[in-house]
């Protein structure tokens, strides 16, 4: 595969693809006052509607730090692909969704079960995001390092895109 992301439309599906890779664990945080850390959650991507869910309870601190119109961020990083991801997080009682995409996983996180009181998801509606794309291999890097050295020239290694995503 390409180092060089060619469009918006071919990042896109990259970066959803990557999303529901490993169990679709991701990094998520709040931009909220105290700030947050972020946390490793699995998400859930919805392509027609542009939103990515994550099961919690309601008494996390990320659940409890939530405020209406705050943004958000999800970071995806893999191994030859990372992106950040921003939007709008709410939290969200949805029991469709609880049953849609509960199963084994999520279960061992939940031993209460989908009756759990506190058992609750976040909703982030995505906005934007901006992707980096390296599939040199360790060759091209030690390659591209080596040669930017001697040149006084960066590395070239991949590729990086912004996306607008709503």
């Amino acid at each position: 595969m390409s180092t060089d992301i060619k469009d918006n439309a071919e990042a896109e599906a990259r970066l959803w693809k990557e999303v529901e890779a490993d169990h679709g664990t991701v990094m998520l945080g709040a931009h909220t006052s105290p700030m947050q850390h972020f946390q490793p959650m699995t998400a859930f991507h919805e392509k027609d509607t542009g939103q990515v869910w994550f099961f919690t309870r309601t008494d996390t601190d990320l659940a409890q730090s939530i405020q209406e119109g705050k943004s958000a961020m999800m970071v995806v990083q893999r191994t030859k692909f990372q992106a950040c991801v921003g939007g709008e997080l709410t939290l969200q009682h949805d029991p469709a969704r609880i049953d849609k995409y509960w199963g084994p996983v999520v279960a061992a996180w939940y031993p209460e079960g989908k009756a759990d009181p506190k058992l609750t998801m976040l909703c982030l509606d995505v906005q934007d995001a901006q992707v980096w794309l390296n599939e040199a291999g360790l060759i091209k890097f030690a390659f591209e390092i080596a040669k930017a050295n001697a040149t006084g020239s960066t590395p070239d290694i991949g590729s990086s895109r912004r996306l607008n995503l709503n």
